[in-house]
């Protein structure tokens, strides 16, 4: 394996994290501030002076955070947020796919636009490293498995071409003004904190309501990967020096289907329910996206990452907070 050569980060770095308040970001957040890294939070503004999920970390965490709230449409809140960071987390994102088949100009405003904000805000403070968050979503179908960072990417939904949008702008700032960027592409994320607009969160809030479990296509795959695991490949992304101008995917290399997980949740956690696919919850025919499987060779030979927490193990890690956090959860509605 090549030697990895890493950046020198000490406690007088600064760290933006866009998307703060986010399942992904706030996780990246504690980890940060965890290891003595000076973070800043850029939360999304609302007259509730609502932070997201930066509210559950620990007081002994969120003390140590400075917050902004603002949106990642306006440059000049952006602009604001960048100053004095010598390294940007860019998570900030509109991700539910049912959601953008409604609101699809949101998505592009937000996602694509909002990459061109941060990029430029960086790009005009000099930072030292941007980490941009792509999806494989991005791939769409599988057209080989296992997917390398070269296969084809295909906008099957609203979502999926708004992040491929943000991406193409995020590497033209590195093509165009040679700004530090290194692209991660994260396949299926799972975890605590995660909300039920995603497909792990809706199965256990239903089972622990003790309903049936009401799914859309039971026979796409997913390559799944616990929170810490992710966040690892960001903090090695924005330190490696060979992760500039790349794209990375993060990913366990293991498949698994949406029936067959379910029905392992189930049996994690005792549970009998009946698994029906509702229609209303199945994607449009060529919006699907059938198989996901990450080749991560990229991420070890570049990062020196792989995925290190089982599926089990995440599971139960994930079934346990949900079960703790019951009202965060509503599962007898459909969560776009």
């Amino acid at each position: 394996m090549r030697t990895i050569a890493y950046m020198s980060v000490t406690q007088s770095c600064k760290a933006l994290v866009t998307g703060a308040g986010g399942f992904i970001g706030s996780h990246l957040v504690e980890r940060l501030v965890r290891e003595g890294v000076s973070v800043r939070a850029l939360a999304h503004y609302n007259a509730r002076n609502d932070w997201g999920l930066l509210e559950v970390l620990p007081s002994e965490v969120l003390d140590s955070v400075e917050i902004l709230t603002g949106d990642i449409q306006d440059p000049f809140a952006v602009d604001k947020a960048v100053s004095g960071c010598d390294i940007v987390f860019h998570l900030a994102s509109l991700i539910a796919i049912p959601y953008s088949y409604v609101a699809p100009q949101s998505y592009v405003a937000t996602n694509v636009g909002g990459a061109v904000n941060v990029m430029q805000a960086a790009r005009r403070h000099d930072v030292e490293r941007v980490v941009h968050t792509s999806t494989s979503e991005c791939y769409g179908t599988a057209q080989y498995a296992p997917i390398d960072e070269r296969h084809p990417l295909q906008g099957q939904s609203p979502y999926s071409a708004s992040k491929i949008g943000a991406d193409m702008i995020a590497e033209s700032y590195w093509r165009s003004f040679e700004l530090p960027v290194a692209i991660v592409r994260p396949f299926n994320t799972y975890g605590p904190r995660q909300s039920a607009r995603a497909v792990i969160p809706t199965i256990i809030s239903q089972a622990q309501a003790g309903t049936a479990l009401r799914l859309g296509s039971l026979t796409p795959t997913r390559d799944l990967n616990f929170v810490s695991d992710t966040v690892e490949g960001f903090v090695r992304a924005s330190r490696a020096e060979q992760a500039v101008g790349q794209v990375i995917n993060l990913g366990s290399g293991h498949e698994i289907s949406i029936g067959d997980l379910a029905r392992t949740i189930l049996d994690l956690m005792g549970s009998d329910a009946v698994v029906e696919s509702e229609s209303r919850r199945v994607r449009p025919d060529k919006s699907e996206v059938e198989r996901l499987l990450c080749d991560n060779r990229k991420a070890r030979d570049l990062l020196g990452w792989t995925s290190r927490i089982s599926l089990e193990e995440g599971l139960r890690r994930t079934i346990d907070w949900i079960g703790a956090n019951p009202r965060r959860y509503k599962p007898n509605i459909y969560n776009l």
